[in-house]
């Protein structure tokens, strides 16, 4: 990602402030060090929403570089759900803001990320279950 290599090159230089962050929806650290940034998001933001979104988790990828300008950091935004369901989730609201393929996790992709392959999946048929008994 471009962004985050840009912020490695300048995390160690200027006058450090202190900064009241904004907290991330899930924090996940992969067993290799790659830390994951995940902010959690409705099906149909706007696009001035998506602007802040990505500002509010490189801010957090500016602080962890910061105190570690090797660590391995990605941010991501999930959304749950997929209102068009069986198409694609498809947003012109997120065009020229995200890396749709390695920052974006929609429904099965954001679970089974999370989980396994079939997780989604297994919890739709789960919920289906609960509703009808």
């Amino acid at each position: 990602m471009m962004k985050i290599e840009k912020i490695r090159k300048v995390c160690k230089t200027g006058k450090m402030h202190k900064v009241r962050l904004t907290k991330v929806d899930i924090f996940l650290e992969k067993a290799d060090g790659e830390k994951l940034l995940f902010d959690i998001k409705t099906a149909k933001p706007n696009k001035g929403n998506f602007k802040e979104f990505k500002r509010t988790l490189l801010e957090c990828v500016a602080t962890i570089l910061a105190e570690d300008p090797k660590a391995r950091v990605n941010t991501l935004i999930a959304i749950p759900y997929n209102p068009y369901d069986p198409k694609l989730y498809a947003r012109w609201t997120m065009v020229g803001m995200l890396d749709v393929k390695k920052e974006l996790k929609v429904a099965d992709e954001f679970r089974d990320f999370l989980g396994d392959r079939g997780t989604y999946k297994d919890l739709k048929i789960a919920l289906k279950k609960l509703v009808l008994n």
